[in-house]
């Protein structure tokens, strides 16, 4: 999949609670980092941050990394660290069981942990013009498949599977970090 995220037609499905989850870990880190300088000063601070951005990168990779981002010419699908990339003209079906599920032309299935997903059953409730309420996932699936047979031709990217390397390099910066402090409290 081309272009940047800013550019026209881009649309980016993830779980709700992420962006949540992500905001408020990051006020309880800069609280208690913020609490650990105010307490015993820049140098402790230093010492106990690894643990608190490890928990953090934790939530980060958890609740918000993991998405669904659609365009013209094909799907990225990112499932905790693992990213999934392909051109429409590979996918073979899109259905909404518990989670946003692609069938591959390669006969693989790429199941969506952060896209769209299916409410259980409940009843739906109507508006007061009489129209029924859609749920979410289904517009979102709606959405998906009017993207797929739309595609051109040209929306044939082969499938490739990666590893996200800027959340794996930021787990072994932390990890490093830790060690250091680590080796720095026992020698003091």
């Amino acid at each position: 999949m081309s272009g940047s995220e800013q550019s026209e037609g881009v649309r980016t499905f993830r779980a709700p609670s992420g962006p949540a989850a992500v905001v408020i870990g990051s006020l309880l880190a800069v609280f208690l980092l913020g609490d650990a300088v105010l307490r015993a000063g820049w140098g402790q601070m230093l010492l106990l941050a690894p643990w608190v951005l490890l928990v953090l990168w934790i939530v980060y990779v958890n609740s918000f990394a993991s998405a669904v981002r659609i365009d013209d010419e094909g799907v990225v699908v990112q499932n905790l660290l693992r990213r999934i990339e392909f051109g429409w003209r590979r996918v073979r079906d899109v259905e909404l069981r518990w989670q946003l599920v692609f069938s591959l032309d390669d006969g693989s299935d790429v199941s969506c942990y952060g896209g769209p997903a299916k409410a259980g059953s409940f009843r739906m409730p109507t508006r007061g013009d009489g129209e029924e309420r859609v749920p979410a996932g289904l517009r979102a699936l709606a959405e998906i498949e009017q993207r797929r047979d739309a595609a051109s031709l040209a929306a044939d990217a082969p499938i490739r599977r990666r590893w996200d390397r800027p959340a794996l390099v930021a787990l072994a910066v932390i990890v490093v970090w830790a060690i250091l402090a680590i080796l720095i409290a026992n020698a003091g």
